[in-house]
């Protein structure tokens, strides 16, 4: 199975777009006084139920249905089932690699920028040094995961890149706000943001170079599988935890809810 220009180009903008969000997290520090908590807190929810329902219902349907066509019922099933389980062990994995203490998925608000000790140490700046690689890490897969997505059904990667998109705006507050503490550069911190983001795409353009010629069903069968472990994964574990940092839980479980029906609304509506 091979993919147009016109559908590849749309992939990589879609993967591109959902990537470069770190940089609205960035601008938005620097251009708020306040975080809106309330709003991220729905919104981050919002991208865990885009998630989880699209993973559950469709990725991992359109997985069984390549795999099972390729190998058969019970040798598909099983494919599906490890490659889903493998995806999570992906993610988990680099995760793992990434020092808890840059975790780049804890809250950050925007009024930090306007704390009392703006002195410049290497601390700070190193904290968001590391939170910049470690995000670029993380979006790696992301950037595969999404582009894959869009390649095999554009109405699939659509609202995951949407999903995606909303996910990378508080790490682009993770980011330049300790840059900014620690050098008082707004242009700086927008650049590691900004820079950070582009791992997303990168994965996108390495992960296609690498596969294409591999494109046919029992491939798309397999990452498929592997996509839908790494979104469930991303949003039990990124996602639906910093929603509730940011705000109440049932304001993060609201979120999830609506993600949840715009995007059964949304599949039902291409059928």
């Amino acid at each position: 199975m091979s993919a147009d220009v016109n559908t590849i180009l749309v992939a990589f903008g879609l993967t591109l777009f959902a990537g470069l969000a770190t940089g609205i997290g960035s601008s938005l520090a620097f251009f708020t006084k306040r975080t809106n908590t309330k709003f991220l807190s729905i919104a981050l929810g919002f991208s865990a139920g885009v998630m989880i329902y699209v993973s559950f219902v469709e990725i991992f349907r359109k997985a069984l249905d390549s795999l099972t066509a390729e190998f058969g019922m019970k040798a598909g099933s099983w494919m599906t089932v490890f490659g889903f389980f493998g995806g999570m062990f992906l993610i988990a994995l680099i995760d793992k690699l990434v020092p808890s203490s840059q975790n780049p998925h804890e809250a950050h608000g925007v009024e930090e920028l306007s704390a009392s000790d703006k002195s410049k140490n290497h601390k700070l700046l190193r904290m968001g040094m590391m939170s910049a690689i470690a995000i670029a890490i993380h979006n790696f897969p992301e950037g595969l995961a999404t582009f894959m997505a869009a390649i095999k059904d554009i109405n699939i990667g659509l609202p995951i890149a949407v999903a995606i998109a909303i996910h990378n705006i508080p790490e682009g507050i993770a980011v330049s706000v300790p840059i900014y503490y620690a050098t008082g550069s707004k242009k700086k911190a927008f650049q590691y943001s900004f820079l950070s983001g582009l791992s997303e795409p990168i994965g996108a353009l390495v992960g296609y170079l690498l596969l294409s010629r591999f494109f046919n069903e029992a491939t798309f069968g397999i990452l498929f599988a592997l996509v839908a472990g790494i979104m469930v994964y991303i949003s039990l574990d990124e996602l639906l935890p910093a929603s509730e940092k940011y705000g109440e839980h049932h304001l993060s479980i609201y979120g999830l809810i609506a993600g949840m029906i715009i995007m059964s609304i949304s599949l039902l509506l291409f059928l």
